[in-house]
């Protein structure tokens, strides 16, 4: 189970980082064809700061799940990685009220995982 643990906050991490590189280097392209139904094209290039903020947030929520693969403690270990992985549910749960799609890509697999953490 503790294998398993890992890799879905591995998973998640690795989401979060994709999604700091996407809103903070890549949102006049990647970006673009990511939520080509949630904005008109021309909104990127005004929307670029808002994004790298965002981005720079996600950024903080992987940078957190994996510092829990450096704590040697069990414990603190899987409190630190709920922290996080909580997070990473609520704002996914948030964002899922106005795109539904956010639930599954986001909210879900932190949700398996604090499932998976808690019965390690």
């Amino acid at each position: 189970m503790e294998i398993v643990a890992k890799i879905l906050i591995a998973v998640v991490a690795l989401e979060h980082l994709y999604i700091l590189w996407m809103e903070m280097f890549a949102w006049e392209t990647k970006g673009k064809e990511v939520f080509k139904s949630a904005l008109p094209p021309e909104m990127f290039k005004l929307t670029k700061g808002l994004a790298a903020n965002q981005g720079l947030y996600n950024g903080f929520l992987a940078a957190g799940l994996l510092w829990s693969f450096c704590i040697e403690d069990s414990k603190w270990q899987s409190n630190i990685a709920l922290f996080f992985l909580g997070c990473v549910a609520v704002a996914g749960i948030y964002g899922s009220l106005s795109a539904k799609k956010i639930f599954f890509v986001q909210a879900l697999p932190a949700i398996l995982a604090i499932i998976v953490v808690l019965l390690k």
